[in-house]
């Protein structure tokens, strides 16, 4: 092992002096470090998205993001489970892998869950991508103890899963999901996201591409979103996974919280309430798991333990 280890090291000291730029990238991805523009970046496309509002389905914001970060990441390694056209998992800079070469980006997996997802685990584990796959949220459910063992083994497997309501058009019961997102919630060392619009969904792709301890399961709509107003800390508290979209002067009476598509039927109520002259909040809760592990003063500040008339 040792002498195969030296062979290596010698090789690539050598590929290094030859070629040092190739080097230096080789190993940023081998170390799973993102790109030194990274941030200041990504900041800055969440910024023109919250500047320039679009009604649009969320499964749709996720393929801007992807557009819009694919850019900066070669090492990005898609997938769908033969719903590339629904999922929305293809970007300009995706290449097909196949058979004959090798050389592509994305694969194509078939109608496979379980089967895509493991294959995930085993690139992650390989190491130098930043790998996602696709599907129906209804559809994690074959897929589930891949996932689980993704959080097991703390390796990043992004999974877009979209439909992720009964607003999700003609293929009725069978492709509805009830249970899943509770399932994915409760799952140790899963990090769940439910965006609500194409800001929230760029920064739920964000978190994901930066997590490297652990799976994201990313929760997208078919229908048309409406964007949320937000000022600069509330952009900034997004990341946060939970934060006040809507509030009232005081102490609120009732706190409306909501993910995903309800947010937008959670302000329409806000509205109403508010104009009957109800004192009214409205949190968007896109990822509990990551509210969650935000300090006590700040969830305290959020969602006032006094306050005890929710409705979720």
């Amino acid at each position: 092992g040792s002498a195969k280890e030296a062979a290596w090291n010698e090789k690539l000291a050598a590929y290094e002096a030859a070629y040092p730029e190739l080097a230096a990238e080789f190993k940023r991805r081998v170390n799973g470090e993102l790109p030194a523009v990274w941030e200041a970046e990504t900041s800055k496309i969440i910024a023109e998205l919250q500047a320039n509002p679009a009604n649009i389905a969320s499964r749709k914001a996720s393929q801007n993001a992807l557009e819009a970060f694919g850019k900066m990441l070669p090492e990005f390694m898609g997938g769908s489970a033969d719903l590339a056209p629904s999922n929305l998992t293809m970007w300009s800079g995706s290449q097909s892998l196949t058979a004959d070469d090798a050389s592509g980006n994305y694969i194509h997996y078939g109608v496979r869950e379980f089967g895509m997802t493991a294959i995930i685990n085993g690139i992650a584990l390989h190491g130098g991508f930043v790998p996602y796959g696709a599907t129906f949220l209804m559809f994690m459910e074959y897929a589930r103890n891949a996932m689980r063992m993704a959080a097991l083994m703390k390796v990043q497997n992004i999974q877009v899963y979209t439909h992720d309501s009964i607003g999700l058009g003609e293929d009725g019961p069978t492709h509805q999901p009830v249970e899943q997102i509770a399932s994915l919630r409760v799952t140790p060392n899963m990090s769940t996201w439910r965006p609500c619009d194409q800001v929230e969904s760029a920064v739920a792709w964000k978190y994901a591409i930066e997590r490297k301890d652990g799976p994201t399961s990313l929760i997208f709509s078919r229908q048309n979103l409406a964007q949320q107003d937000r000022d600069a800390e509330q952009l900034a508290n997004v990341a946060k996974g939970g934060y006040i979209l809507k509030d009232c002067e005081g102490t609120p009476e009732l706190i409306l919280i909501a993910t995903g598509s309800e947010v937008e039927l959670a302000t329409n109520a806000y509205a109403e309430l508010t104009a009957e002259g109800k004192k009214v909040r409205v949190v968007s809760l896109p990822s509990t798991d990551v509210f969650d592990a935000q300090d006590e003063a700040y969830r305290e500040a959020v969602l006032p333990a006094a306050v005890t008339k929710r409705i979720a």
